[in-house]
């Protein structure tokens, strides 16, 4: 019998991913690590210049939908200037199969048309970097621009992808798979000025916001 094979590129894949499996089922079988969080609803109604307008209602047949261990939907708004919607949903673990929605895939399904997707990586006050999701997404006359990202531990992620391949290394490393999802939704109008002015606000405002939205996430 030849045991050529073994020593093939296919046959150390394949050796690599069956280990990988091994170390995955053997972390899942462990008590997971869930650190404590501070309950969504005491998040700041006034962060700098932006102030709580609605504190928004979830709806039952909403969360269960989401899943999500913990949620919040709020309007906060720079008085005769700016409105826009911050929504975050965090998941204390995913090992039962609950898993952050993406945006790009339940916006579509609310009637919204995507116009622009791109990965960007925005600099927050602190010189910090903080990768994230621009989506601009049109409605009959409406048009909105999102930002999202992936909050867990200590990174955010914009791609869903890469998302889900750091909740399997912080599985078998840390014996945790928190994470959140953070998104912000600002009123685009129908031009290119309107656009940017809504790109301004955005920034302005997850740079003040994030902060204190690390206090509330997994780190």
């Amino acid at each position: 019998m030849s045991f050529a094979f073994l020593k093939s590129n296919a046959a150390r894949i394949l050796t690599g991913l069956l280990v990988l499996q091994g170390v995955v089922l053997l972390s899942y079988n462990r008590a997971e690590s869930v650190p404590p969080l501070q309950p969504l609803d005491r998040f700041p109604d006034k962060i700098e210049n932006w102030q709580l307008r609605v504190r928004g209602v979830i709806e039952k047949e909403v969360s269960d939908a989401l899943q999500a261990d913990d949620l919040l939907i709020r309007d906060y708004m720079i008085p005769g200037e700016a409105n826009l919607n911050l929504f975050v949903a965090a998941f204390r673990s995913q090992r039962n199969g609950k898993a952050p929605h993406s945006p790009k895939n339940c916006l579509p399904g609310s009637g919204w048309v995507q116009q622009t997707s791109t990965i960007e990586e925005l600099t927050l006050p602190s010189g910090q970097p903080l990768e994230v999701n621009r989506y601009v997404v049109a409605k009959g006359d409406s048009r909105s621009l999102v930002y999202y990202w992936y909050q867990s531990r200590d990174r955010s992620v914009a791609n869903e992808y890469k998302a889900k391949y750091y909740v399997v290394a912080d599985a078998i490393r840390y014996n945790r798979t928190d994470t959140a999802l953070v998104r912000v939704v600002a009123g685009a109008g129908n031009t290119p000025e309107q656009l940017a002015a809504a790109d301004r606000y955005a920034r302005d405002f997850i740079g003040k916001t994030y902060p204190h939205l690390r206090t509330f996430l997994p780190q």
